[in-house]
C-alpha cells in the first residue's frame, strides 16, 4: 500500500528578509552620495577654473551690447554728415576643391563649364581664367564682393565647392567721388593711399570706431569740381587733369580732384600691377594723386606772387612807374622774353593783365634774388605740401643763395616746380589778408584755425585784390569771370621740361588759380590740365586762358550757392583808383 506525505514547507526568517532590504536600502543611498559627490567635484573643478582665470589669466572683457553692435571699421564723412567710407556685411566667392573630401573630383561637372556659368552672373570674370582657378585644384578667391542675388545665382549652380563666406567689407557710397582723399582697401584688406591709411588706427580701434570722422570735404562742392575737370579734360584731349578748393581762412580742403581716377569699390591688385607698369611707361597711373603729389613747373600763375613779394618789400610803391617791355632781356646766357610784343612799356598792373616775363623779371631784379626766395620759402615752396595724405611730392627748389638769373626766372614760374597745393595755400595766404596756413582734409571747429605764418602785409593782400580782380575783368583771366561772383584770378601756361633737357614747346601744363569773392575772399580754386590740345572748344588755342579759365567760369555759379555765396551785381571790389592805370573801364 503507498501512501502519500505533504510536501514541505519552507519557510523565511522575518529577520533575513530585513537584511536584505536594509541592504538594497543601503545600496541606494550609497548610490545618490555618489552622484551627488561627482556634482560636486564637478562644481568645485568649475569654481577653480573661475579662480584660475580670474587670478592668473588676464580677465575676459565684458562686452556690451554696444560693444557687440559696433561697425568693423568706423565710418568716414564729408563735412555734412554724409557717409563717404563705411564698412558692411558682405558675400564673397570662395573655391573650396576639398568641400567633400571623399577622395572624388570638386566639381560634379566640367571647369569649364562652371566657369561659363560663373561668368553668366559675372560678365567682367575673364572664363580662361576661372577654368584655369577651377581645374588647378587650389582653393582661393574667385571674387571678394558679390551681392545677394549673385549669391543666390551661385548657389542655383549646384556646386559645393563653390561657398560663399559672409566678410566684413568696405564699401564707398559714394563711388571714384573723391578717390584720391579716401584711398581703398586692396585685395589682402590693407588700407592704402588717402585717409583710409592716415586714420587707420583710429578707424580700426574698438575705443574710437564708433566714432565718424567728418572730413573737410563737402561732397556737393567735389562732385562739381570733378565734373567740370572731366568736362574741361575731355574737351581739349588733355592727358589728365587737377583741381582744388580751398578755404582761405581755414586752410580746410573743400574739394580736391585728380584726373584720371579710379573707383575704390573696384580697384584690386591687378590694377595696382597696371599702375605700376603705367608708372615704368612714363605715365601717370590713376591712384597718383596730382594735387599732392606731382610737382610743376606752372609758369605765369607765380607772377602775382612776385609782384606781391615786391610791393610787400617796398620796391614797388608806385603802381603808375613803368618798365621797358619791348627789349628781352639776356642775363646768364638766358634770354627772357614775351610770347608777343605787348608794348614799348608797362605799369605792374599792366604787366598782370598781359602777362608779361619781361617786367615781372625787372620787378624780381629790384628785389633781389635773397628777399624773392625769402617770400617763396615762407609760402613753403621749399617744403612737401602741409596737409595729411601720405603722398606728397617734394618741391624742385634751387638750394643755395639763388643767382639774379634763379629770380628771374623764378618769378615768371620757372626754375621752380611746386604741387597745386603749394600753389592753392600761397595764394590764400595772398588773398586773405596775407597769413600763410597749412592745409587740412579735417573738418574744422569754429574757432579751430591754425595761427598760420604773416608772409604778407594786410595792406599787400588788399592791394592784390584789386589786381587779381582786374586781372580778371582786362587781362586773361576774362573767361573765369562769372557774372555776380566777383572773381579773380591769374592763368599759367609753362612748357614742360624734356628728357635730357629744354622744354617741349608742344607739350603744355595750363593753370588758372582763382578767388572769389574779391571783395571779401572766401575760397581759393585751382584748375590745371595736363598738355591740352587746340580743339574747336578752346578756339584751337592751348593756353590757360582758353580751357583752364573756362573751368573755373562755369565751377564757381555751381559751387558758390552751396557754400553759402549768392552772386550780387551789386557788389564788386572798388577799382577806381587803378583803372586809370590801365586804360580805364572797359
Amino acid at each position: 500500500m503507498t501512501s502519500l506525505t505533504a510536501p514541505r514547507r519552507i519557510t523565511i526568517k522575518p529577520t533575513r528578509l530585513l537584511d536584505e532590504r536594509r541592504r538594497a536600502l543601503l545600496l541606494a543611498q550609497l548610490r545618490v552620495l555618489f552622484i551627488a559627490a561627482g556634482f560636486l567635484l564637478l562644481a568645485l573643478i568649475a569654481i577653480l577654473r573661475i579662480g584660475w582665470v580670474g587670478s592668473v589669466e588676464a580677465a575676459p572683457s565684458v562686452r556690451s551690447l554696444h560693444a557687440a553692435l559696433l561697425p568693423a571699421r568706423g565710418e568716414i564723412t564729408d563735412r555734412n554728415g554724409l557717409p563717404l567710407a563705411r564698412a558692411f556685411p558682405a558675400y564673397a566667392l570662395w573655391y573650396n576643391p576639398r568641400a567633400m573630401d571623399d577622395g572624388g573630383p570638386p566639381l560634379v561637372r566640367p571647369a569649364q563649364d562652371v566657369a561659363d556659368e560663373l561668368t553668366t552672373i559675372f560678365p567682367d570674370l575673364d572664363p580662361y581664367e576661372v577654368t584655369s582657378k577651377l581645374s588647378s585644384g587650389s582653393a582661393g578667391y574667385l571674387r571678394r564682393r558679390i551681392l545677394p542675388e549673385e549669391a543666390n545665382a551661385v548657389n542655383a549652380i549646384g556646386e559645393l565647392a563653390l561657398e560663399l563666406p559672409r566678410e566684413t567689407d568696405r564699401h564707398y557710397p559714394q563711388g571714384s567721388l573723391g578717390a584720391h582723399v579716401l584711398g581703398y582697401r586692396d585685395g589682402d584688406g590693407v588700407y592704402k593711399l588717402g585717409m583710409e591709411a592716415v586714420l587707420n588706427d583710429h578707424l580700426s580701434n574698438p575705443a574710437t570706431r564708433d566714432q565718424s570722422v567728418a572730413l573737410s570735404i563737402d561732397t556737393r562742392v567735389q562732385g562739381a569740381l570733378e565734373d567740370e575737370l572731366h568736362r574741361g579734360m575731355l574737351a581739349v584731349n588733355a592727358k589728365g587733369a587737377a583741381g582744388i578748393v580751398l578755404d582761405v581762412d581755414t586752410g580746410e580742403v573743400m574739394a580736391m580732384a585728380s584726373l584720371p581716377d579710379f573707383d575704390p569699390n573696384a580697384i584690386r591688385n591687378e590694377d595696382r600691377a597696371v599702375s605700376e607698369e603705367a608708372a615704368l611707361n612714363g605715365e601717370v597711373p590713376r591712384t597718383f594723386n596730382r594735387v599732392t603729389n606731382q610737382v610743376y613747373e606752372l609758369g605765369s600763375i607765380f607772377k602775382p606772387l612776385s609782384v606781391a613779394a615786391a610791393i610787400d618789400a617796398g620796391t614797388i610803391t608806385d603802381l603808375s612807374r613803368r618798365y621797358k617791355a619791348d627789349e628781352p632781356i639776356k642775363i646768364g646766357g638766358h634770354l627772357i622774353r614775351d610770347s608777343h610784343p605787348i608794348g614799348a612799356s608797362l605799369n605792374a598792373p599792366q604787366s598782370l593783365i598781359h602777362s608779361s616775363n619781361i617786367v615781372t623779371a625787372r620787378i624780381a631784379e629790384e628785389l633781389g634774388p635773397e628777399r624773392l626766395q625769402a617770400y617763396m620759402r615762407d609760402l613753403g615752396m621749399s617744403e612737401r605740401p602741409y596737409i595729411e595724405l601720405p603722398a606728397r611730392g617734394h618741391p624742385i627748389w634751387p638750394e643755395g643763395d639763388w643767382k639774379m638769373v634763379r629770380a628771374m626766372t623764378v618769378s615768371y614760374g620757372h626754375g621752380i616746380a611746386v604741387t597745386p597745393l603749394h600753389l592753392a595755400s600761397a595764394y590764400a595766404a595772398m588773398v586773405n589778408g596775407g597769413i600763410w596756413r597749412p592745409a587740412t582734409l579735417h573738418k574744422l571747429e569754429p574757432g579751430a584755425a591754425p595761427r598760420g605764418r604773416r608772409v604778407f602785409k594786410q595792406s599787400t593782400s588788399a592791394r592784390m585784390n584789386q589786381l587779381m580782380r582786374m586781372i580778371a575783368v582786362y587781362g586773361t583771366g576774362r573767361n573765369a569771370d562769372a557774372p555776380g561772383f566777383r572773381v579773380g584770378g591769374k592763368t599759367g601756361s609753362a612748357e614742360k621740361p624734356k628728357r635730357g633737357g629744354g622744354y617741349a614747346r608742344t607739350s603744355l601744363i595750363s593753370t588758372f588759380a582763382a578767388a572769389f569773392p574779391m571783395d571779401r575772399p572766401r575760397y581759393v580754386i585751382v584748375a590745371m590740365l595736363d598738355e591740352p590740345k587746340g580743339t574747336v572748344a578752346s578756339s584751337f588755342q592751348r593756353t590757360a586762358a582758353w580751357n583752364a579759365a573756362p573751368i573755373v567760369g562755369r565751377l564757381v555759379p555751381r559751387i558758390g550757392p552751396q557754400l553759402g555765396i549768392y552772386p550780387d551785381a551789386n557788389r564788386d571790389i572798388d577799382l577806381t583808383d587803378l583803372e586809370p592805370l590801365v586804360g580805364g573801364k572797359h
